[in-house]
């Protein structure tokens, strides 16, 4: 995603070059051919151009409204991602515990933080038809890997995972009842994250609707030099372009909004968010074990002698 607020203008004409190169070799035709006297053919105005440009102006304003909102819901969704992963570490640090099994239990809240992390940058992947396998090698133990390598929904075999090790902890006294089930509730909101994020990616947007848009402009770009070179001159050549490319980018813009998670420059920033939902959480997780090693020392100081 674009994260700079000083978007290149190269870049955003860039997305319709090809098309407002042919609207200008069309303008330039039709304008000369009108001043050279090949034909005398004009349409008012305040006919059809005026009816054409007020329709399309209303389509195209409908079009980005639900473009935008399809994006909107996206960053929604990433926003509860970020605020269940920040929640499910806490959980984990907090709820698990055993005084007389230090050892594994922090190597469990490890292996599940981990994981969170994994999930993250998995789903990031899956929702871009890439491969998931590079990001979240370096947060699995060897025996998930394998265990996910199995799976084509990765993000799903993730989440089983960490059911798994929750359960598993519960029967061996680490979390109580109530402990299971708030982990598992903030396991449920991810997997309800996920499903959203699923159904926009697999919900496309209608073509045909796109298609007829842009049959739309195009027959308001051709009627409209017959409307302006009898008032402009060769002047309309310039306003033709400007009209039609302004045109042609709101509905280009609408087209690359309407589909978040296809690793477009106007998608939801999802490698940024995961990226710094594993800055929070290992760092989260990195607090714990120092506070632990601060309550070791504590202890040993009370046991040794000092002559003062």
């Amino acid at each position: 995603m674009l994260l700079k607020n000083n978007i290149p203008i190269g870049y955003v004409l860039g997305k319709v070059k090809y098309d407002s190169a042919l609207v200008a070799i069309y303008a330039i035709v039709v304008t000369v051919s009108h001043q050279l006297n090949i034909f005398n053919f004009d349409i008012p105005i305040g006919g059809v151009p005026a009816i054409l440009g007020t329709v399309i102006s209303l389509l195209l304003a409908f079009r980005s409204n639900q473009a935008y909102d399809r994006w909107w819901e996206a960053r929604i969704v990433w926003g509860a991602i970020v605020n269940d992963s920040r929640s499910f570490a806490r959980q984990v640090i907090t709820f698990i515990g055993n005084l007389y099994d230090s050892g594994s239990t922090g190597e469990l809240k490890e292996r599940l933080i981990k994981r969170q992390i994994a999930w993250n940058y998995a789903l990031t992947k899956s929702l871009r038809k890439q491969d998931p396998y590079k990001d979240i090698k370096r947060l699995l133990s060897e025996s998930d890997f394998e265990f996910v390598k199995a799976y084509d929904n990765v993000p799903n075999a993730l989440l089983k995972l960490q059911g798994m090790d929750i359960n598993r902890a519960t029967n061996e006294g680490l979390l109580n009842q109530f402990q299971q089930i708030e982990l598992e509730r903030t396991l449920m909101k991810l997997t309800d994250s996920m499903g959203k994020c699923e159904r926009i990616k697999s919900t496309v947007f209608p073509e045909t609707y796109t298609l007829y848009i842009r049959l739309a402009i195009y027959l308001f770009i051709t009627v409209l030099p017959f409307s302006l070179f009898g008032l402009f001159g060769y002047i309309s050549i310039p306003l033709v372009i400007a009209i039609g490319t302004l045109f042609l980018l709101i509905e280009k813009m609408a087209v690359h909004l309407q589909d978040p998670f296809e690793n477009k420059p106007t998608d939801t920033p999802m490698s940024t968010i995961s990226a710094k939902i594993e800055r929070d959480l290992m760092q989260m997780w990195l607090d714990d074990r120092m506070e632990d090693q601060r309550d070791e020392a504590k202890n040993a100081d009370r046991k040794m002698f000092y002559i003062l």
